[in-house]
């Protein structure tokens, strides 16, 4: 059967392309901070931070591009092949928590 041979090596090679974010250790997550639930909000905070800078870079390039045209009102189509793909998000906080590159404090929270 070698065709099952190639069909389990295709499966694991596509399982490499789309899983950005590789597993992660609760032990290395538990140098970082104490509580895991801590850590998952300090990376998805990182992430909506990193997601809305993004989404402000493409206003800001729009607004620039709508100012040299001098046209506010049509709708420019996108080109699927000037399409630059960037590394997700939620993989770029993640990998920015496990390297220590993020810093965090807790907010006094009034009585």
């Amino acid at each position: 059967m070698p065709w099952m041979k190639l069909w389990i090596l295709y499966n694991m090679k596509m399982r490499e392309c789309i899983m950005g974010l590789k597993p992660l250790s609760i032990r290395k997550m538990e140098d970082r901070t104490k509580d895991v639930y801590e850590a998952v909000v300090v990376m998805s905070k990182r992430a909506k931070q990193v997601l809305n800078n993004r989404i402000m870079e493409k206003m800001m390039d729009a607004a620039i591009e709508d100012v040299e045209m001098g046209v506010y009102d049509q709708v420019v189509d996108e080109n699927p092949e000037d399409y630059v793909e960037s590394e997700k998000v939620t993989t770029v906080a993640v990998n920015e928590f496990m390297d220590g590159k993020l810093e965090w404090g807790e907010s006094e929270v009034e009585s």
